[in-house]
């Protein structure tokens, strides 16, 4: 990695539905073990059985302080919970890491693109298989899956490096576009899958 600079962050992000935790949690399997890529967890009002992502659960007063300490790198509400990064993605990018986080189309676009070493990718799904897994997941009721289909919908995002990754077909096919992403990206540390 050249002198000076920092790891890319890669920001994927997508509806309710696409897949994102499959294709991260499939891209993580299939990256080689010594891979220079980290994925961050995400800090979460949700209870830590309600399914998903491994996620750290924080009660609204814990997810408060360590907001009001400059704990998190960035932080959005969506879906009557709060999510954030944790700042300690701000040291691995510093020791030459690709980051991955997990975030929001919204905060995405009100960030103005996070940063320059910033790569946004968006996992998507047809709006049908959006629905089909929603329902099939059951961490909410019909109204709150039509709810967030319909948030689901709403929001466009353009950036100049949007790269979009279609999870409709094989799970595998997703997480190996994903990986093979990982590896284009300029200054990143040589990515590899799996021997």
């Amino acid at each position: 990695m050249p002198s000076g600079r920092q790891g890319p962050l890669v920001y994927v992000m997508g509806p309710s539905g696409a897949g994102k935790d499959s294709v991260l949690n499939r891209a993580r399997t299939l990256l080689a073990s010594d891979a220079p890529v980290v994925f961050a967890h995400r800090y979460i009002t949700r209870p830590a059985e309600a399914g998903g992502e491994n996620h750290v659960a924080l009660s609204p007063e814990e997810f408060a302080l360590r907001r009001a300490h400059g704990l998190f790198a960035f932080d959005w509400q969506a879906h009557g919970n709060h999510y954030g990064i944790g700042r300690e993605i701000h040291t691995w990018r510093q020791s030459g890491l690709t980051v991955v986080v997990s975030g929001s189309r919204e905060h995405f676009c009100q960030t103005d693109g996070i940063d320059d070493d910033t790569f946004p990718v968006l996992i998507t799904a047809s709006s049908q298989r959006l629905a089909e897994r929603l329902a099939n997941r059951g961490r909410e009721d019909k109204s709150a899956a039509l709810e967030r289909l319909e948030r689901g919908m709403a929001y466009e995002v353009t950036a100049p490096r949007l790269v979009t990754i279609s999870n409709d077909g094989l799970l595998d096919r997703a997480a190996e576009a994903f990986v093979s992403l990982l590896a284009t990206l300029p200054y990143s540390p040589d990515v590899r899958r799996r021997a």
